[in-house]
């Protein structure tokens, strides 16, 4: 094999490693999302890209509007603007805490 064949192959080999580490999960996450967004239902909880909470009462085509709190505060909302279905937190389980606090402290103080 000559150079210029190698060269052509690597190139080739590249673009192929590209696709499968890049573009394919991509368009799968993307995918994945589509059909959340499209599956939406009254009464499901909802957090926007923004942060909004709430659950929705009415679902349009493209739109959906949300109930943020008690006093029926109503907003609409497109749908690509849903983040997740339920709520999303950065906190962790309250096992976990309890077992990290435990990690955390000496053995002396947890004798105290």
């Amino acid at each position: 094999m000559d150079q210029g064949t190698y060269t052509i192959v690597m190139i080739v080999v590249l673009i192929a490693m590209m696709y499968f580490m890049m573009i394919r999960p991509e368009n799968k996450r993307k995918k994945k999302a589509q059909e959340m967004r499209d599956s939406l239902k009254k009464g499901d909880i909802v957090t926007s890209i923004g942060g909004i909470v709430g659950k929705i009462v009415a679902v349009q085509k493209d739109t959906i509007v949300v109930e943020t709190s008690d006093d029926r505060v109503r907003v609409e909302l497109t749908k690509w603007a849903v983040s997740s279905v339920g709520v999303q937190s950065n906190e962790q389980p309250e096992e976990k805490k309890e077992e990290a606090k435990k990690e955390a402290l000496p053995e002396d103080t947890e004798k105290k």
